[in-house]
């Protein structure tokens, strides 16, 4: 695409944008409640999907097809207008649509992808009280019955898990296996009998996360994704996914929206310290910028290495935890007055002390930052492996 006509896309996204951006969302979007926030965010979903905006990172005959440097102009232009996120469709178009992508059957992605675009709500099934960063110590147990698995066990920090209407799930149908050998990869239906989704409310009163309790769930062999008993190697399709793809939009919301928060919040304050921070967080925000987009060129030219996904998610993940805590400081005793934010904003709402206490939600789910470090200096550097305790 020439410079010309990314010029003209980016005039045509950013007309769309002043057209269609929910007027005043913010402060209708705050302290709403569950129903509200899923009628807004389908609403504003279906407004982007008929734009062809909502999954421009899919192939083109599955409805995306845009270039790197359109999705960059795109997620430029989204955050730059302070256009709501894509919060409850987020596991489906990026984590659910990359693993049926690439490992999911043909009948799979027909009758998945365009469900997900019609507005299908998707949850991710990991994560378990003794499984979390460790993933492959997961217990859920998927015994096979003829045509179908019987499913049994539970899962934590399920984000969204109330409303979603399916869920991407681990379970070990091979107990005896080595931990990563005996693991299976499914596609599980919310409404079956015998899932009983339970909402956490944590500290500021919302209850994003939420456990899944699994008694006796009936999984059609049909909905197995990959091979059975090698689920692991289909997850790292999903965690590469969390871990890279999803960042060029997340990096451009933090440059703008969430670095434009922060430059607000310290325009009152006259000091060479503050100023020399935020020329800091500049600086750091457009090398962001650079890896997230260099890793997307690399995914699709399967030229990706092996520790990319895991750099750019470390670097997010904690500049955003920097960025958002400095916002909590410079933002005085006011910032903990604040008890709400929008629901449908990312990670950098302007309600810094929230915001900072969310922040956390990066550093340690999808691989913590310790597991981040040790992927990069195994795969990305060739280190020696980190000695496995007796």
């Amino acid at each position: 695409m020439t410079a010309t006509d990314l010029g003209e896309f980016r005039a045509q996204v950013r007309d769309w944008c002043r057209a269609h951006t929910p007027a005043d969302w913010r402060r209708t979007q705050s302290g709403v409640s569950g129903e509200e926030f899923v009628a807004f965010q389908k609403s504003w979903f279906a407004e982007l999907n008929a734009a062809g905006y909502a999954v421009p990172h899919w192939p083109s005959e599955w409805g995306g097809g845009m270039s790197v440097d359109e999705q960059v102009v795109l997620y430029q232009e989204l955050a730059a207008h302070d256009a709501p996120r894509l919060v409850l469709a987020f596991v489906g178009i990026h984590h659910a649509a990359s693993t049926l992508l690439v490992a999911g059957t043909d009948e799979q992605r027909r009758r998945h992808l365009p469900a997900i675009r019609d507005g299908e709500i998707w949850v991710q099934g990991f994560s378990e009280p003794e499984a979390g960063s460790d993933l492959a110590a997961l217990r859920t147990t998927a015994r096979r019955d003829g045509d179908r698995f019987i499913v049994n066990g539970q899962k934590l920090w399920a984000s969204g898990g109330m409303h979603a209407d399916w869920c991407l799930l681990l379970a070990r149908t091979d107990p005896a296996a080595p931990k990563r050998k005996g693991i299976s990869y499914f596609l599980m239906d919310m409404s079956v009998p015998g899932v009983d989704v339970r909402p956490i409310r944590n500290a500021v009163g919302d209850s994003h996360f939420c456990e899944i309790f699994l008694n006796d769930v009936e999984i059609p062999a049909a909905n197995l994704v990959g091979a059975e008993n090698a689920g692991w190697q289909v997850a790292q399709a999903t965690l590469g996914a969390e871990r890279g793809m999803t960042m060029l939009e997340l990096a451009e919301r933090l440059g703008n929206a969430g670095f434009r928060w922060l430059v607000e919040t310290c325009r009152p304050i006259d000091d060479a310290a503050v100023a020399d921070r935020l020329a800091q967080f500049e600086i750091e925000i457009a090398g962001l910028r650079g890896l997230c987009r260099e890793l997307v060129e690399h995914s699709h030219t399967g030229t990706a290495g092996p520790a990319d996904a895991s750099i750019v998610k470390l670097c997010y993940s904690e500049l955003l935890q920097r960025l958002t805590d400095f916002g909590a400081e410079v933002g005085g005793l006011a910032a903990h007055t604040v008890l709400t934010k929008p629901m449908s904003s990312g990670w950098e709402s302007g309600a810094w002390v929230l915001d900072f206490i969310g922040s956390w939600e990066w550093t340690i789910p999808g691989g913590a930052s310790e597991i981040q470090r040790t992927i990069i200096a195994e795969r990305g550097l060739g280190m020696p492996r980190e000695p496995i305790p007796v």
